[in-house]
């Protein structure tokens, strides 16, 4: 009895086996992931350099002569015309001046009417010989100061008149106001540090950025010319992508390269210049300068095809088997949507274009080969 007994609960445990195993679960298949081979294709990437914007002309407004200010003409922020009145100083003392220095010169030419009647007196006496030719060369010297006392006045007038109309401070060019630190009443002199005002003409504006050496180098290196004016020549137009991460509507031309490297920091200034009718760029904003710099042979990877992973970016590129190898790429720009990539795959390599943020290394996939080219041309020229 003993010994059916344990033959009974081998046999069940056996069945049990049995039925175990055939309700174990199937392996789920390999995933299928869109697949493509990697080409070389022509290409562009848009690099962005920091830039500070200023006015085609940004003038301070000082005042010419001492006085208090009578009359502060224009509000903050207006915009004002080339000749306009700005600020008023009180012109009373100068109005002074100048009247004393036209009476200076009125009296001089009293003196010269009255030197000249001298020497045309003596004139006929001295040719009759009834006075001495001493006394007639006496009046022409006299008469000869007359004239230079007459010249000194007149400019005596001049710098009198030049004073009263400075009194009247105006634009020197068409544009925005700035600030205005001094209020009607103050005391102003031509000494003070802090101006008047500053006057921006911004109808056009001038956008500064730097590049270093080696970018400076691939630069000068894209576009045909034997001298950097002729290379200056052939440069396209260029993007402004104001604060708010915005392009600006219009484009601008690099018209200026400098003539030296900062020894400081081991760039070198450009100047683009953007036209600006309606006033919406103002000196003092800032930006990034939007430079394309052209690529031959270049290769492209779609950012959705990458997955970063500490501080270094990955792409999955199908292996023997289908399995998938996942490897480090070194990339130097973007083109679109893109990577431009300088190490890490070559062109025939096969990627996985998306869901690599689920994949691991030596898994096995089942590839869904795809229509789009890895490397695409961005701006082709």
């Amino acid at each position: 009895m003993k010994n059916v007994i344990i033959t009974s609960f081998i046999l069940a445990l056996v069945l049990s086996s049995c039925a175990d195993k055939s309700q174990a679960p199937a392996s789920p298949p390999p995933p299928v992931l869109p697949v493509a081979a990697i080409t070389t294709e022509n290409t562009t990437t848009d690099n962005e350099y920091p830039a500070s914007i200023q006015g085609t002309v940004d003038v301070e407004i000082r005042p010419q002569v001492s006085g208090n200010l009578d009359r502060v003409l224009v509000d903050e922020g207006a915009y004002v015309s080339k000749g306009q009145s700005l600020f008023k100083i009180n012109e009373r003392p100068y109005r002074e001046q100048f009247n004393n220095a036209l009476a200076s010169l009125h009296a001089y030419e009293a003196a010269l009417i009255n030197a000249q009647l001298e020497v045309d007196k003596l004139t006929p006496l001295v040719q009759n010989k009834v006075v001495s030719d001493y006394q007639l060369k006496t009046a022409k010297a006299s008469e000869k100061i007359a004239y230079a006392n007459i010249e000194q006045a007149k400019a005596m007038v001049a710098s009198a008149r030049i004073n009263l109309g400075y009194t009247n401070v105006t634009a020197p060019v068409s544009g925005y106001i700035g600030r205005l630190p001094k209020k009607q009443g103050s005391l102003v002199s031509a000494t003070d540090i802090e101006a008047l005002t500053t006057l921006s003409d911004v109808h056009e504006v001038f956008v500064y950025f730097s590049l270093g050496e080696t970018d400076f180098i691939n630069f000068k290196s894209q576009y045909a010319g034997n001298s950097l004016g002729d290379k200056i020549k052939h440069l396209p137009p260029v993007t402004l992508i104001l604060a708010d991460n915005n392009a600006y509507s219009q484009t601008g031309k690099i018209d200026m390269v400098d003539g030296q490297f900062d020894k400081t920091t081991g760039a070198i200034t450009l100047r683009a210049t953007f036209p600006n009718k309606n006033g919406t760029l103002r000196s003092g904003n800032t930006g990034k300068i939007r430079l394309g710099i052209n690529h031959d042979d270049a290769i492209l990877v779609p950012q959705s095809a990458t997955i970063e992973m500490q501080d270094k970016i990955f792409v999955f590129i199908l292996g023997k088997a289908n399995k998938v190898n996942k490897t480090p790429i070194t990339v130097i720009g973007k083109s679109g949507t893109n990577y431009l990539i300088k190490d890490g795959v070559q062109s025939g390599d096969q990627i996985v274009l998306s869901g690599v943020d689920k994949l691991q290394e030596g898994q096995v996939i089942q590839p869904e080969k795809s229509a789009t080219k890895v490397a695409q041309i961005i701006n082709k020229k």
